[in-house]
């Protein structure tokens, strides 16, 4: 195995602590006669361990071995899977040639067997992880995304005839959806130390679609039109989506995500104090073949807070324009997004009506640089009444309609009004006490 990944040329950045190389060390020191044997099946079992853990978090199943080199071919950065992402693969030329014997590798190492090294150490654990039964478990318990990408592709491989067709199957991956993490995951948070920028990936997605929400159906064509001029290439605005508390403004964006994934969308939230590593986040994202939505959720800002200067820069009016790709889409409960107070009204000259400090002028110009304001009312009555009876015929909830309307108003009455949210706790409610009896 050392012998065949030192023939990796484009694939060969592979990490010397990665699983394979490791792997690949203990195995030539076993035909090496270089180290004991119980250390050498100590340091298998290592690896063994680390894989099953990947495979735990990713949803690998059946053959573990061809799933783990499947996921290293999908998260490679290299000069290769990135062009086959912009723009797909060459039908000719040097790099392929390299790309192919890489290929051909892997097409071995998919084959490689384990069966010497089991029978001279008395082991068994290639053999299991490579006829694996994975414990059925939870969705929350592992990232969806990833686990059906991975066993895709992974099943596509082990048909193929040959390299060739396992560098076609592959490169078709690059180019739909590209390589690393955003290939594999619909949104995602920053995080920033010593080390730089990460993308860490949000597994846990609530899978809601748009056409889930009742109401709002002047929004939410406002937000699919926008949304699909933006993947289109053509000109969107930034939004920001403003209204009563509970009324869908952040399961609306969130439901983009899943309406649009297949299409190339992404989703990076960004929490207020982070503002000041946006430039670094669109420096990351602008060469990715995907669009990127900036999610910033319950956006405001109190009258001391100056972090709405980062934004402002970024949506317009820095000295390094936002890229094509980028789109910032954010809630908030305040049409002008800074909490005005009387003080803002009355700082002016008793003539002309002049802003002495230009405060109040200087807040109020974030929210008109979003091109796009939807408006998120709560409900009225009768709505309210209507989103309850839609979520309880969804969720199976067995109860007359005029005893369930009867029980939703004296819910509303002690949960803080009508709203969409208080519908749906509601719900849950009922299907807590259906689930205790």
């Amino acid at each position: 195995m050392y012998r065949l990944i030192s023939q990796l040329l484009l694939f060969s950045d592979l990490g010397k602590d990665s699983i394979l190389v490791q792997l690949a060390q203990a195995l030539r020191d076993l035909e090496q006669d270089k180290a004991d044997r119980y250390e050498l099946t100590g340091r298998i079992h290592a690896q063994i361990k680390r894989l099953l853990d990947l495979s735990t978090r990713c949803g690998f199943d059946k053959n573990l071995w061809h799933c783990y080199l499947t996921w290293l071919l999908m998260t490679n950065h290299n000069s290769f899977t990135h062009t086959c992402e912009r723009v797909g693969a060459a039908s000719e030329g040097s790099v392929n040639h390299f790309a192919k014997n890489d290929f051909a590798v892997f097409r071995k190492l998919f084959d490689y067997d384990f069966g010497p090294a089991e029978e001279s150490l008395g082991i068994d654990c290639f053999s299991t992880v490579c006829h694996y039964q994975a414990i059925p478990k939870r969705e929350r318990l592992y990232n969806r995304d990833i686990s059906a990408q991975v066993q895709a592709l992974c099943a596509q491989l082990e048909q193929a005839k040959d390299a060739d067709e396992m560098f076609q199957l592959v490169t078709g991956y690059y180019r739909q959806y590209g390589y690393g993490t955003f290939a594999m995951n619909r949104a995602f948070r920053i995080k920033t130390d010593e080390d730089g920028l990460e993308f860490l990936p949000i597994s846990n997605i609530d899978r809601v679609k748009l056409d889930d929400m009742l109401g709002y159906e002047k929004q939410k064509i406002q937000l699919r039109q926008n949304t699909e001029a933006f993947l289109n290439g053509a000109a969107a605005n930034n939004v920001l989506l403003y209204g009563d508390a509970g009324t869908g403004k952040s399961t609306s964006v969130k439901a983009l995500i899943n309406e649009y994934y297949d299409q190339g969308l992404r989703m990076i939230e960004i929490y207020k104090h982070q503002f000041h590593s946006l430039s670094a986040v669109l420096s990351e994202v602008k060469n990715r073949n995907y669009r990127f939505i900036i999610f910033i959720d319950d956006l405001s800002f109190e009258e001391n807070e100056v972090e709405y200067k980062f934004l402002k820069a970024v949506i317009e009016g820095g000295v390094e324009t936002r890229p094509d790709n980028v789109l910032i889409y954010a809630t908030s409960n305040r049409r002008h997004l800074v909490r005005e107070t009387w003080k803002d009204h009355n700082d002016m000259e008793h003539h002309g009506d002049i802003h002495r400090s230009d405060t109040m002028e200087e807040k109020l110009s974030l929210a008109a640089r979003f091109g796009l304001s939807i408006n998120y009312n709560a409900p009225n009555p009768k709505e309210f009444r209507e989103i309850v009876l839609f979520l309880a015929k969804r969720h199976g909830i067995d109860m007359p309609e005029q005893e369930l309307l009867a029980q939703a108003n004296t819910w509303e009455v002690r949960h803080g009004g009508f709203s969409g949210r208080v519908a749906q706790q509601f719900i849950q409610h009922l299907q807590t006490l259906q689930s205790g009896n």
